[in-house]
């Protein structure tokens, strides 16, 4: 990585974070911002947070605090899309409308933003001439796929509203790439979690969930069995590979989705086991409550396991962390 951050810092590159405000993109900009780089951000704050940029602020300095401009913007507006793509020359591309339970209620808000909002950045940084557009896609592409683990030339049919999205967001890309010669990367993450990820409201994350429930002595839910199982993946490895795919000077590498992720699986009940034994070595003796079971969700994939050959042989990236050390960092976080 230290090859990658210096030269990073030689770069001098404008860089444009979509959903900054977000669990992502707070940590691209703080990553960026600590590398000396000029970030634009925009977000709507429909799932980002004030205080997500408030902990960023508190965490660089102020002169390289005074590299970042935010903009409160929505994806789906096209006209300022344009306008802040002037002057980029590279996007990294977080903005969506998340969660597979919020696609199946509300399908129509999930493609307004999501492929709608997708195609007017990608529009927007296509006519400013930006030179590379590096965008979060997700293993939820893989839909009923049973192959184990998952590679990226082998997807099944989308399960959700928020899958097909994410579908279409990859069509999109490589249609841009191959009519207009905007070169384009797109990341599938796998189930990524860390510090400043929102724990609270209906369509929360499992992870983030399930500490914050355990920090207050609440019952946790299962959706199933408990033998579902992710490919959980630190938010750090997100933010190497997403420099990674912004620098590389490799044609084979462009144009193309990679598989984001750390290549382990893990279920829902040793997920379960591995956050309250971090709680424990943090409060000494602790009894988790039992689990609370319930039906399995519409939507939701069985099993999900990545092969990230090809973003080690093509982007060079090197996951730091496995679940057990992130869990680590992201536990302390929350009990901070």
């Amino acid at each position: 990585m230290l090859a990658l951050t210096e030269e990073i810092r030689k770069s001098r590159k404008r860089w444009l974070v979509t959903g900054v405000a977000g669990f992502i993109g707070s940590h691209l900009l703080r990553a960026l911002l600590e590398l000396d780089q000029d970030v634009i951000g925009i977000d709507n704050f429909s799932t980002g947070f004030k205080r997500n940029l408030d902990d960023v602020k508190e965490e660089v300095s102020s002169q390289r605090w005074s590299r970042f401009s935010f903009f409160e913007s929505d994806l789906r507006d096209a006209v300022a899309m344009s306008e802040v793509c002037q002057g980029i020359d590279c996007v990294l591309h977080q903005g969506a409308l998340g969660s597979v339970p919020r696609s199946i209620e509300d399908p129509a808000a999930t493609n307004a933003s999501n492929v709608d909002g997708f195609l007017n950045i990608l529009v927007a940084a296509k006519n400013s001439g930006v030179s590379r557009f590096i965008y979060a896609s997700s293993s939820s592409v893989y839909g009923d796929s049973k192959e184990l683990p998952k590679r990226e030339a082998h997807t099944g049919n989308p399960l959700s509203p928020y899958a097909a999205s994410k579908h279409f967001n990859e069509v999109y890309a490589s249609v841009f790439s191959g009519v207009y010669g905007i070169e384009t990367i797109g990341l599938r993450y796998f189930n990524v979690f860390g510090p400043r990820q929102d724990p609270e409201g209906a369509y929360a994350a499992v992870i983030p969930r399930w500490i914050l429930a355990l920090k207050k002595g609440r019952q946790c839910t299962v959706y199933g069995d408990g033998k579902t199982s992710r490919d959980f993946c630190y938010i750090e490895n997100v933010v190497q590979a997403n420099l990674l795919a912004a620098l590389t000077d490799k044609a084979e590498a462009l144009n193309r989705v990679y598989n984001i992720a750390v290549g382990e699986t893990t279920d829902l009940l040793s997920l379960y086991q591995l956050i309250a034994r971090n709680i424990k070595e943090l409060q000494g003796a602790y009894d988790p409550p039992e689990l609370e079971f319930h039906d399995f969700r519409r939507g939701d994939v069985r099993h999900s396991l990545a092969d990230i050959t090809c973003a080690r042989q093509l982007l060079g990236y090197k996951p730091r962390y496995n679940v057990e050390l992130g869990m680590k960092e992201t536990v302390a976080w929350y009990f901070r």
